[in-house]
């Protein structure tokens, strides 16, 4: 176990050297797609659980999601501005699994205007992302995995693309039920800009422990994200989340991320601020043989809540 975890530490900042030093484009990217993972803060890479939206924020976790499972995603972000998804997936051997998958992201519709302000139309604006994901048993206790990703992004007529890589390592030691992960996210670069100046990809470096708690339904997890922007102090790069297992079948969880709420703060008087709730999140879950249904509440934006869900069936 101690020889695992400093391997992962080890290849985190071995990744972190050639990391960017600012994020700007592509931001979507950062939005949860799990509902599980959302429940639980928004960012979880150590659920080991037979959900496929999962290996949207660890490729290393695909391979504890049964073969054939299409998975559907959606997201009420914000007033005007939807997301959805899909992936599909296969296991290839006693090792090896891979799916495909798609997000696409609708910003709505805006007003153009001139210099003079004086309006001059309406545009629209979207994100899509086109990926494939491939993990791989390294051995009875370690998962590896890697997503490729094209990215292309429109406003109005204008268009960018990129091309971004998520790599993903697992611990699972299912005699005391510890999960421990290390997640490289959107490695990669832009390909085309919206003009001549060509924006940083979101990286993320990630590291996350889960632990359930043996006779009892509960678990907790904590995940470090955006380590390789070490400029906040250890509280802001945490993610703390907590489930109860009620049965094999039946899940609730809760979460507070500590960036979200402190990004979210606004002046309420002269000195009072208020988060109004932003960093907390709560969901639920029922899984069948062939169905799952998971939905989890969180305020990504402190005038907005924003609801998802995920639906499952394996063929």
């Amino acid at each position: 176990m101690k020889k695992v975890v400093f391997s992962i530490i080890l290849t985190l900042f071995a990744t972190k050297m050639g990391a960017q030093e600012s994020q700007t484009g592509y931001n979507f990217l950062r939005l949860p797609v799990s509902a599980h993972a959302a429940a639980l803060g928004g960012d979880n890479i150590t659920l080991i659980e037979d959900d496929a939206a999962l290996a949207f924020h660890n490729p290393a976790l695909l391979t504890s999601v049964n073969d054939r499972t299409l998975n559907f995603n959606y997201m009420n972000y914000m007033k005007g501005v939807n997301m959805a998804s899909a992936s599909f997936n296969r296991i290839a051997g006693e090792k090896a699994s891979w799916a495909v998958a798609a997000q696409y992201v609708d910003y709505g519709k805006m007003k153009q205007t001139d210099e003079n302000n004086i309006q001059m139309g309406e545009f629209s604006a979207k994100d899509i992302c086109l990926a494939g994901t491939f993990s791989y048993l390294l051995s009875e206790r370690i998962v590896g995995g890697i997503t490729a990703k094209f990215i292309t992004s429109y406003i109005g007529d204008y268009n960018s693309i990129a091309m971004g890589v998520d790599l993903g390592l697992n611990y699972y030691d299912p005699d005391y039920e510890w999960s421990v992960s290390a997640v490289a996210k959107n490695l990669g670069g832009q390909l085309k800009a919206y003009d001549e100046e060509y924006e940083k990809m979101p990286i993320d470096l990630q590291v996350g422990v889960s632990k359930h708690f043996i006779n009892t339904p509960f678990r907790i997890s904590v995940t470090l994200v955006n380590l390789n922007h070490w400029d906040k102090g250890l509280r802001n790069h945490a993610v703390l989340g907590a489930d109860l297992l009620l049965s094999e079948s039946l899940w609730l969880g809760a979460g507070y991320n500590f960036q979200r709420h402190d990004e979210m703060k606004i002046v309420n008087g002269e000195d009072e601020t208020s988060s109004h709730g932003a960093g907390w999140s709560f969901g639920g879950g029922i899984n069948l043989e062939r169905f799952h249904l998971n939905i989890a509440y969180g305020k990504y934006h402190v005038s907005s809540n924003s609801l998802l869900l995920n639906i499952d069936y394996r063929l």
